[in-house]
């Protein structure tokens, strides 16, 4: 493929300096809002645990386990599963570093969901009920709390419509280039680290068809595919077909 290769996920995150966050902090703009730079924020850095590293494949929390932390990507990819009544796994949905898994837990007090390793992953555990303490006294956190609820309710619902194979094929890849972006990632050149399986089974289509897609918009010019490298090589089109099943 003759482009610019993507910018690379980045190693995992250290833990900056006395006063900066680690870079992919889920948590530091929501703190650095209420004033509050790392120095001040001891009593949420004593709740971080860095764990890690994980392998592709490694469950890193289980269906049925009980919540007590949630866990924020510092590097790598995870998705979520379930097992239906056939034993067969349901792929949720994808977390990309910087986004934060185990929320859909809270109702329950027990996780809904499996959480599987894509590559070499790397978290940042947080005792959930100590901060939902600190949220109390923190009005910026709770808030970014309750945003990142919204969103991962969103991304549940986001493929729920009635719509054709490329609308969510596209939508997926846009989804995901605007999370990148959002991060600091090219939002035009994406590596993919789940398989097409994986892919399929989160849009609900079967592989076949996703490889088709695929070859349709490589034909079409809307992408260049090299394995897991994707480049988004008409974006604004991409967009336009996507627009149904994210609104935006």
């Amino acid at each position: 493929m003759n482009y610019t290769p993507y910018r690379k996920q980045p190693a995992p995150a250290d833990d900056g300096s006395h006063l900066k966050f680690c870079s992919t902090c889920a948590f530091s703009q929501a703190c650095l809002s209420e004033g509050y730079d790392k120095s001040a924020l001891m009593d949420l850095h004593v709740l971080v645990e860095h764990i890690g590293p994980f392998h592709e494949g490694d469950v890193i929390f289980r269906e049925g386990d009980d919540f007590k932390a949630i866990a924020a990507v510092r590097a790598g990819t995870v998705k979520t599963t379930v097992i239906d009544s056939n034993g067969d796994a349901q792929v949720l949905g994808f977390f990309l570093p910087g986004e934060v898994v185990g929320l859909n837990a809270i109702h329950q007090n027990k996780y809904p969901c499996n959480v599987v390793a894509l590559d070499t992953v790397m978290l940042c555990r947080f005792s959930f009920p100590k901060m939902a303490v600190l949220a109390g006294k923190m009005p910026g956190l709770q808030a970014h709390l309750f945003r990142l609820l919204s969103q991962d309710i969103n991304k549940a619902s986001l493929l729920a419509g009635d719509y054709s194979a490329e609308q969510r094929l596209a939508a997926f890849l846009i989804s995901i280039s605007r999370r990148y972006a959002a991060r600091g990632f090219s939002a035009s050149h994406l590596l993919l680290t789940m398989n097409r399986t994986d892919m399929a089974n989160y849009l609900r289509l079967a592989p076949e068809t996703v490889s088709r897609v695929l070859r349709r918009m490589q034909d079409s010019g809307l992408i260049e595919v090299d394995r897991r490298e994707f480049h988004l090589a008409k974006r604004a089109e991409l967009e336009a077909l996507a627009k149904p099943v994210l609104r935006i």
